[in-house]
């Protein structure tokens, strides 16, 4: 069945396998999480459970995330998700999620919110070719045809110059190589979507290999 936790992505390092072989790792500090709500099939149609991770600052605390924190005995939390196509009934309500969920070896999915590169070309951003820099040519990076002239106007979809990052992104099939319950660790194999300190999401990998 699947499995997921919260945490906080803190940076890569690497580590040395016991072959001598250096692994890059990502390290995910995942601090306990609280289970905060229990979705049945009985009840919303679909088996999910709601997890959220960080205290929330007093003065951005509301009265509908204060009751909603209540009922898990807890305080709102800064960072909430809910993890679709889990067992529920094998949590209660206020329940401690820790890192020891996991183990060496799992393979997994990590989704985080990407960095903002903020104002891109069609080159940069959509990984267009560019024109001719020689030779008399008047193109070189614009975005290249706005379409037939038929419709008039620049279709939906058209890949343009614009805001790039800042998006959910999710990176499959990564490999824990780490866990450290102690200091509430995780190592993952590679590298995962955001900037430090920003907050992922580790659930088992839809595509893992059976």
């Amino acid at each position: 069945m699947a499995k997921g936790i919260l945490g906080r992505k803190l940076g890569m390092t690497q580590i040395f396998a016991e072959n001598g072989e250096v692994v890059p790792v990502t390290v995910i500090e995942a601090t306990p999480n609280v289970v905060l709500q229990k979705k049945t099939t009985e009840g919303e149609g679909y088996e999910a459970i709601q997890l959220g991770v960080s205290d929330l600052k007093e003065s951005l605390q509301n009265k509908p995330a204060k009751g909603h924190a209540e009922k898990a005995k807890t305080t709102p939390k800064r960072f909430v998700k809910e993890f679709r196509d889990i067992n529920a009934a094998e949590y209660e309500i206020g329940q401690e999620v820790k890192v020891d969920t996991f183990a060496v070896g799992d393979i997994v999915d990590v989704t985080g919110q990407s960095k903002g590169k903020g104002f891109a070309g069609a080159i940069k951003r959509h990984n267009q070719s560019r024109g001719p820099m020689s030779h008399g040519s008047r193109y070189h990076r614009r975005p290249g045809s706005m379409g037939p002239v038929d419709p008039n106007h620049v279709r939906k979809g058209k890949l343009l110059p614009g805001r790039m990052g800042g998006e959910q992104v999710t990176i499959q099939n990564l490999e824990i190589v780490r866990v450290d319950t102690e200091r509430n660790i995780l190592l993952v194999k590679g590298n995962v979507p955001g900037a430090k300190k920003s907050y992922v999401t580790v659930k088992t990998a839809i595509k893992a290999a059976e």
